[in-house]
């Protein structure tokens, strides 16, 4: 019975273990759809800019003038590849990866919710052999 208990208890520890790590990578997902969402903003906001005078970063605190090309964006479309897109195609992107991203953040919830269960089922388990 000891034995039991304590195997239960094992059970229960990586649950929740597991559900810390679901809920770590829902953060992320979090904050990456945030970034997603902002950049779309952004990409209205410099629609019809073109020529408009910029700092761009290039690095730690350094800046340098530049002029907007809202019309040619680089995308990064994967493995360090780059392609040009006007800003209409560049928000489909990112609608699409915003769209990936709340696939991953439904799954990882569904997850939570499995693991929520198992380890009420486990508790009650647990008191039953107490008792």
């Amino acid at each position: 019975m000891e034995k039991n208990n304590q195997e239960l208890l094992m059970k229960i520890n990586l649950l929740q273990q597991q559900a810390e790590q679901f809920q770590q990578q829902l953060q992320a997902i979090e904050q990456n759809i945030l970034e997603l969402t902002t950049l779309n903003i952004d990409l209205d906001e410099i629609k019809g800019a073109k020529g408009k005078e910029i700092l761009s970063p290039i690095g730690r605190g350094i800046f340098v003038k530049s002029k907007l090309d809202s019309e040619n964006l680089n995308v990064d479309i994967g493995e360090g590849i780059f392609a040009k897109r006007n800003i209409n195609e560049t928000k489909e992107i990112v609608k699409s990866q915003i769209k990936k991203l709340e696939g991953l953040r439904e799954n990882l919830d569904q997850g939570l919710l499995k693991i929520e269960e198992e380890s009420q089922k486990i508790m009650i388990e647990v008191q039953k052999l107490e008792k």
